[in-house]
């Protein structure tokens, strides 16, 4: 990389992203060579940019906070990546953050070079998001800002709460992480009054408080916040294990039904076992007829009984005289 100018600016592109820089490393990237990268360290400095380095046989830097700060440097995935992100935010649960995504889009395109300005206009241009379907929740993002400031600060937090089935109660808790899911966004706390940890969804806390107190945190049970989030989920949704014999290759199915690879078992060249959960019906029963083969439903036989009905009501719409097809065979369903 000759041009001077250019490679401080890649440079500080580098050093931006939070993490410490090996001199071999950047050299690398850059193309030059270490003394090279040391005498471009020494410009930004002289330029007023706090660049860090670290003693050591191979030595690292690292841009600290300072009073002059290096503006804002974006690569063309940089670029699409933040795009992507503000428009996925418009159409976020949060109150108002469909406004602000477009604020921070029209300030960000007026600062991109127009390179990158018509790539980001481009992608905004053909990209037509699907209506919201229904009114669901929406969240206060000032009642995210605290939660996520009393979690990161590790401070004690007090908040009323209606749970589902409408009983008011105020907590005092522990928070620990936000897991957004859909269109539902839920805290992971430790709840200091009943002495163990809790889910709470944040569209249903109000006045949320912080106490002063501040506490060592504590490993949720399995150390991952999201995987105790599904787990609460599923633990208090209706869940159906669901046997079939699917008439196509097991590679072909694998990862169609929202399965984990261990669900699906291969029995020949054609034929594959499904052995997994799900927790509605409707959504297991359009899920097999999408994958366009013959399968056989073993159990359970709520869903045998709901294929039944699904078949029943598909030959009426389609004006077929008579029973909806021939016989079921015993242990299981075959849709025609």
């Amino acid at each position: 990389m000759g041009n001077t100018s250019a490679r401080l600016l890649s440079l500080l592109s580098l050093l931006q992203t939070p993490r410490e820089w090996a001199g071999g490393e950047l050299a690398e990237r850059l193309g030059v060579s270490p003394r090279t990268v040391r005498r471009d360290i020494d410009r930004l400095r002289d330029l007023g940019y706090p660049v860090q380095a670290t003693m050591g046989p191979v030595g690292g830097y690292r841009l600290v906070a300072g009073t002059a700060m290096p503006p804002l440097l974006l690569d063309d995935e940089e670029a699409v990546a933040i795009a992507v992100g503000l428009r996925t935010a418009a159409g976020n649960a949060v109150e108002g953050i469909g406004e602000a995504s477009l604020r921070a889009m029209a300030k960000l395109e007026q600062v991109l070079p127009s390179r990158l300005r018509r790539r980001v206009a481009a992608l905004n241009a053909v990209t037509v998001p699907l209506p919201e379907w229904g009114d669901g929740p929406r969240v206060d993002p000032q009642t995210l800002a605290v939660l996520a400031a009393t979690a990161a600060g590790r401070e004690r937090l007090r908040f009323a709460y209606e749970s589902v089935d409408g009983a008011a109660s105020r907590r005092l808790v522990e928070p620990h992480r936000l897991v957004p899911a859909g269109r539902r966004w839920y805290l992971v706390a430790f709840d200091n009054d009943r002495d163990d940890w809790r889910i709470f969804r944040v569209d249903r806390v109000a006045e949320p408080r912080p106490v002063g107190q501040r506490f060592e945190p504590r490993e949720p049970p399995g150390r991952d916040a999201a995987a105790f989030v599904l787990d609460r989920i599923y633990s208090l949704a209706p869940t159906y294990r669901a046997v079939a014999t699917l008439h196509l290759p097991a590679e072909r199915v694998r990862g169609r039904l929202g399965d984990s690879p261990e669900e699906i078992e291969p029995i020949d060249a054609h034929r594959c076992r499904l052995n997994g959960h799900a927790d509605t019906l409707e959504w297991l029963a359009s899920r097999l007829i999408m994958l366009g083969c013959e399968f056989e439903v073993h159990e359970p036989p709520e869903l045998i009984e709901y294929l039944r009905e699904l078949g029943a009501r598909a030959a009426r719409a389609a004006g077929a005289p008579g029973p909806a097809g021939p016989p079921v065979p015993p242990g299981g369903v075959s849709p025609s």
